[in-house]
């Protein structure tokens, strides 16, 4: 910002509350209102004073004038003589001095820095004042010299001033010293102009922070040991360390002098308990290291490492240790990047050294040195001793593989884990480097592998991976041996290695794959052949499982293989091809293979980075990567012909991983290979297709049904195989692929070859060549397009519709008649049953509407059913908002609802674009339609009403309230189809955004209480929130999961509430109060009464649940036998008839006897009999329907809810008898229940309390109406001397239960 610009701000009222920001990132410090006002009154009195003296309005002058201001107001013997007018002077001049001239400001320094020393050295001084002080300050000393930096600190001196800068740098106030360092900072990052690196004042600052720091830390020690002296000298120590900081971050850094003494009390400072002076601590090392990045200032860089270096903690300071191999890493990081080759040379006796520590017996420090020898291994291990290395680097290399191995020794033993990553760390750095140094890591490692007592195993195989990339499998396979094909004695097996092998091989040499594994494998699958006659045993699976993990191997070892050229010819590709006929179990393995050769060579081609970045990483260049292209090109066709046979052999649902290697293979095919195979394809396709349109419909009746398993017919396999060649044929082609097109898509009888035939646009619309095509045929496929709407199957109409959209985004301004012409079709899809069409059918009309609102020219003329003198419209949104409004004249109601939808999702897309006319004629109209009668169309009004509600200006919605709210509260007594909780979304939308008396205001009478009920609802909603945030303010709030698609998904169905049917709001409440209590999850420890849980424990695990856990269930000391009468079934004693002989307590009225009947009781004949009944007659009978099906009964009863209820006797006390289940009926009394109920039992043998139950069980008494009951429990005996009633059951004395 420029002087005129500050000053403006300063004179304008309009402009005084921004802030003022000064020269660089600095900011001048912000005015209160009182202090705006009095500085534009000074600044207007200076400006006329200049004006009345003829100067000019330049920086020069305004410094002149304010300087005779600032002696008025602040004297050196009398200090500040108008606070005011100070505060107001020393603020323009700090933001006037940055643009005054350098030699002015070094002529004024005395005299302002005179000036000044009140303001600095006073101690009831505001910050503000202070602050611009501190300004005035910077601008100065940034114009000094040499000759002036070289004064006495005792004299009138920069040298002074920048010593009150530093105290004011650790002052207590947090603006006053952020301002300072600020000040500090910009001073040694902008040093006069001399042949030294460091700022004249670098030393002085340098040796102020270091006594600051030092001085605070004693300070902290003196008395010392009292918790509270120290806390008390804590935030002095932290600013006296920003202080440090704040001179290291200065051009030049720290001064190299001052290095070791800064060192040693950062460590000090490192142990302390604090971790704040801890972190800072490590920041101030943190900017020393970044500060010797740089050439200019790396030469500092040695010193410090050997300062570090010297302060070696002892070797079990589990406090200090850690920190200081930090350091140490971050260090030797820097240096690696300053000077790689001497840091390379130095990285064996760093590395005997940091390893030490992990002989210790804190796990801190073996992490820390884990930790610190794996920076050295990634950052230390220079690219060229990779690549070029000489003599030297060999002899580091060697004596970094010997640390490394002595590692695995016994003596860190206890470090192993923290050793494994180390080892692989050693692998990644040393790449294929590692072959002859590391060979032991990998032997010892394996033989700790093979041990089955050994609990490393995973870590192990970390590292094994790690040696497999680097070295490749062929080495690590010479040192550990499979032993599978041919084991020697004393040798294990190490099948473990293959799956490895398969996770971790790439980059390496083909002709291993085929030498080593395919015989390999060819000896398992003989011996599987071998036994092929006997039962498969545990053997032959092992047999076969091996098979298949070294086929697993191919695909790694075709991942960019080193020898491509020479590996993969034609035996091998031919092996692969009969591999692919016969073994279709290793089909998936062998087609990523080959697809892997294409594309991790295609991969290097496109990449952009530097060949020497590709050799290290992928040992391979562009050149050699397209030449493995052009190689495999060679073989292309022969492999396609393979592939497009097996694709017709296999079913759709295994066929992906081929399609996806066909095309790899397409995209390296010669251009006459791929016209040869697309003919022969086209030929194979036409002659299917005519051989279907010959069958008759009874023929294609008798063919059965195609299903999961069974193979689709040929012309749907060479339509995938068109489809997937179509993005890579030539122009030339593209007419017979648009005659396939036309040939196919009106054939309805076909579903599923239609839909692939509609998919071959979308496919085209993915290449550069299709693209074009479709651009210079796009009238030919409108007509198309047309002509074929009227044959579109059902499974079809998605990729129709994703057709549709390929050619309206390639549609010309002047072929817009297009849009309209299909609208129709379009607006119906949006009401299709599959949601993806539905998808499809929505952003279609989006894009419509960007097409139409580009605008162009509508030749109506050409539309179908429109006169051949229509004129041509121009194009717009309006317009095609008008189109679809058409469709709301429909002659059905699915037409009128899909028009609703349409509208709904284009409104909600273009509302912000719409005319206010449009929109308001839109709602208008849907306010008609919200009185319809048709539930359909209500439903789609109701989304519109919501978008509208949402989206909306409120001054268009508002003015329709007095309309909507009566027509949507006429919907909200409709419990179909879920329209009285939509309604209740709307309304509560609508609540939130006009307010609750707004709605109220246009709500009848009759339904105001719908509408209290919503606002006691949320009401309650907000005081559950409000509890719950209230509890859960400690936790971390749980992110939110959106359940929709889209915005206008959210936007239609979305509601805050999950209202049930009934309108009252409980099951939202319970809901919403329920999530929110699961939300603070809880946590519960199970322990036995016994013993209490050891936390410690891993096992400790199981016994922490969220769930509250519940008392067990205590079995009772002696178990109660269960009572049954002579039909078995359980009854309830209530005269204290009790059989303890079946250990029934007398008191209890309601004791079970489980006993049940004797099975030599001459009654116990009657339970089968009942049974037998009950189950070929009874009320859950099975039963057979129509065509002799089995019907089961699902009915419910209807007295009550369970049918087992006992009878209540008015008169009590008369009957005397046992407890009978009263199936399906109500009992009662002679009239049905009196005043005085009292629990009894009813008879079995009838009587006059049959009670008046209406089920068919339903006791007979005066008011008995059951079917089976009667006046005075009269019975019909019938068969074995039993009552027999319809679908009842047989009851010995008659009356049916």
């Amino acid at each position: 910002m420029s002087l005129t610009e500050k000053l403006d701000k300063i004179r304008s009222p309009k402009l005084q509350n921004q802030r003022e920001v000064g020269q660089g990132p600095i900011p001048r410090p912000f005015q209160p209102p009182t202090d705006r006002k009095q500085t534009s009154i000074v600044l207007s009195a200076a400006e006329d004073t200049l004006k009345d003296q003829k100067y000019g309005s330049t920086p020069t002058a305004y410094f002149a004038a304010l300087l005779a201001l600032l002696s008025q107001s602040v004297s050196q013997s009398n200090g500040i003589v108008n606070k005011e007018l100070a505060t107001s002077v020393v603020y323009l001049l700090d933001i006037i001095a940055p643009h005054v001239p350098a030699p002015l400001l070094r002529s004024k320094f005395s005299q302002i820095l005179t000036s000044l020393a009140p303001v600095l050295t006073h101690n009831d001084i505001e910050a503000p004042l202070i602050r611009s002080s501190v300004g005035c300050l910077e601008s100065l000393l940034v114009a000094q010299d040499n000759a002036a930096w070289a004064l006495p600190q005792t004299q009138v001196s920069p040298r002074r001033a920048i010593a009150g800068l530093l105290v004011l740098a650790s002052d207590h106030r947090p603006k006053v010293r952020k301002r300072a360092q600020d000040a500090v900072t910009h001073v040694l990052k902008n040093p006069p102009p001399s042949p030294s690196l460091d700022h004249p004042a670098t030393d002085m600052c340098a040796e102020t922070a270091l006594r600051s720091v030092n001085e605070m830390a004693a300070s902290g020690k003196k008395k010392g040991k009292g918790h509270s002296r120290q806390e008390e000298h804590q935030p002095g120590l932290m600013h006296a360390l920003q202080l440090v900081k704040t001179v290291a971050s200065a051009s030049g850094g720290w001064p190299s002098k001052k290095i070791d003494p800064l060192c040693e009390v950062l460590m000090n400072i490192s142990r302390s308990n604090n971790e704040y002076l801890t972190m800072s601590a490590f920041d101030i090392f943190e900017v020393l290291f970044a500060g010797m990045a740089d050439e200019m200032s790396s030469a500092k860089l040695p010193k410090l490492m050997e300062a570090i270096a010297e302060l070696r903690p002892s070797q079990n300071d589990s406090q200090l240790l850690p920190p200081w191999i930090a350091i140490m890493s971050r260090g030797y990081d820097v240096s690696a990047q300053v000077s790689p080759e001497d840091t390379f040379q130095k990285l064996p006796e760093l590395f005997q050294t940091i390893s030490g520590f992990l002989a210790s017996s804190s796990h801190n420090i073996r992490v820390s040195a884990s930790e610190c020898l794996i920076s050295f291994s990634v950052n230390c291990v220079p690219e060229t001793a990779i690549l070029e290395p000489s003599v030297y680097d060999d002899k580091v290399l060697e004596k970094l593989s010997k640390a490394a191995t002595s590692l695995l020794s016994v003596k860190y033993q206890s470090a192993w884990m923290e050793v494994f990553t180390v080892l692989s760390a050693l692998f990644s750095a040393f790449r294929w480097r590692s072959i002859g140094f590391l060979d032991d890591v990998v032997k010892i490692i394996g033989e700790l592998r093979d041990n089955d007592s050994f609990n490393g195993k995973k870590e192990a195989d970390v590292v094994l991976g790690n040696a497999i990339e680097a070295m490749g499998p062929d080495s690590v396979l010479q040192i550990l041996p499979l032993n599978l094909a041919k084991p020697k004695a004393g040798q294990p097996g190490r099948a473990w290695l293959l799956t490895i092998l398969r996770d971790h091989v790439k980059n390496t040499n083909l002709a291993h794959f085929r030498s080593e594994f395919v015989p390999l494998s060819e000896t398992m699958f003989q011996r599987v052949i071998d036994n092929q006659s006997s039962e498969k045993t545990i053997e032959i699976k092992i047999f076969e499982t091996l098979v298949q993990q070294i086929w697993a191997l191919l695909p790694g070892y075709c991942n960019l293989p080193l020898d491509l050229s020479t590996a993969f010819d034609q035996s091998f590709a031919e092996m692969l091809a009969n591999l692919l006929y016969k073994q279709t179990e290793l089909r998936v393995n062998v087609c990523k293979a080959l697809q892997m050769l294409v594309d991790s060579n295609q991969e290097i081609v496109n990449i952009e980075t530097s060949e020497q970045e590709l050799l290290l990483k992928q040992r391979t260049t562009k050149d050699d990567a397209q030449k493995n292209l052009n190689h495999l090109s060679s073989f292309a066709g022969n492999v396609l012909a393979v592939l497009f046979n097996v694709y017709s052999q296999t079913l759709p649902q295994y066929r992906s991983y081929i399609l996806q290697c066909i095309n790899a293979y397409l995209s390296i095919t010669p251009e006459k290979e791929l016209l040869e195979t697309f003919q022969r394809v086209t030929t194979m396709l036409e002659a299917a297709l005519a051989e279907s349109i010959s069958q008759t419909q009874a023929d294609k009746q008798k063919q059965p049904q195609p299903s999961a398993d069974k193979m689709p017919p040929t012309s749907h396999t060479l339509m995938d195989l068109i489809i997937t060649l179509s993005i890579y044929l030539p122009r030339p082609t593209f007419p017979t692929l648009f005659s396939l097109a036309a040939l196919i898509l009106p054939q309805s009888s076909d579903p599923q070859l239609q839909k692939k035939a509609y998919k071959l646009l979308p496919r085209l619309a993915t290449s550069a060549t299709g693209t074009l095509a479709l651009q210079d045929r796009n009238a030919v496929l409108q007509a198309l397009l047309l002509t074929t709407a009227s044959t579109v199957s059902a499974p079809a109409r998605r990729d129709r519709l994703a057709a549709i959209s390929v050619i309206v985004e390639h549609l010309p301004q002047t072929t817009l008649h297009f849009i309209p012409s299909i609208l129709s079709e379009v607006v119906i899809s949006a009401k299709e049953v599959n949601e993806k069409a539905r998808t499809a059918a929505f952003d279609l009309l989006v894009l419509m509407a960007r097409k139409m609102s580009q605008g162009g020219q509508i030749n109506q003329s050409q539309i179908p059913h429109m006169a051949a003198d229509a004129p041509i419209a121009q194009a717009s949104l309006e317009e095609f908002f008008t189109m679809v409004s058409a469709g709301l004249v429909g002659s059905t109601p699915h037409m009128v609802s899909a028009s609703i939808t349409a509208l709904t999702r284009i409104l909600y897309e273009f509302a912000s674009q719409l005319p206010r006319a449009v929109t308001e004629d839109l709602v208008q109209t849907m306010d008609l339609f919200l009185t319809s009668t048709n539930r359909e169309i209500v439903r789609s009004v109701l989304g519109f009403v919501k978008v509208a509600i949402i989206s909306l200006p409120e001054d268009i919605v508002k003015p329709k309230l007095d309309t909507l709210v009566p027509g949507l509260m006429s919907w909200s007594r409709e419990h179909k189809a879920q329209f009285r909780a939509k309604v209740k979304h709307i309304l509560e939308r609508a609540i939130r955004r006009f307010g609750f008396d707004a709605i109220e205001n246009q709500c009848p009478e009759d339904d105001k209480k719908f509408i209290n009920n919503i606002r006691r609802t949320k009401e309650r909603r907000k005081r559950h929130k409000a509890a719950d945030g209230a509890e859960a303010a400690t936790e971390e709030p749980a992110k939110r999961k959106n359940r929709f698609e889209s915005e206008y998904d959210e936007a239609l169905y979305g509601s805050d509430s999950s209202a049930s049917s009934s309108g009252h709001g409980s099951d939202s409440e319970r809901v919403s109060h329920s999530t929110g209590r699961a939300a603070r999850a809880q946590t519960y420890i199970t322990e036995d009464a016994d013993e209490p849980l050891d936390l410690l424990d891993r096992k400790s695990l199981a016994n922490i649940s969220t769930r509250k856990p519940t008392p067990a269930k205590q079995a009772p000391a002696t178990q109660r036998k269960n009572r049954t009468d002579i039909d078995g079934k359980l009854v309830f004693n209530d005269d204290g008839h009790a059989n303890n002989a079946n250990n029934v307590d007398d008191d209890d009225p309601m004791g079970l006897d489980t006993t049940g009947p004797d099975p030599n009781d001459e009654m116990s004949l009657e339970g089968g009999i009942n049974a037998y009944v009950d189950a070929i007659r009874g009320r859950d009978a099975v039963q057979r329907g129509r065509g002799g099906r089995l019907k089961f009964s699902n009915k419910r009863e209807k007295a009550s809810g369970n049918g087992d209820e006992m009878v209540v006797d008015d008169e009590g006390g008369k009957d005397e008898g046992r407890a009978v289940k009263n199936v399906n009926g109500a009992g009662g009394g002679i009239a049905g229940g009196g005043a005085r109920k009292e629990v009894r039992f009813a008879d079995p043998r009838g009587g006059r309390n049959g009670g008046a139950g209406k089920g068919r069980g339903g006791g007979g008494g005066v008011k008995g109406r059951g079917r089976g009951g009667g006046v005075g429990g009269r019975v019909q005996r019938r068969g074995l001397g039993e009552a027999r009633v319809r679908g009842g059951r047989v009851v010995k004395g008659g009356g049916r239960r």
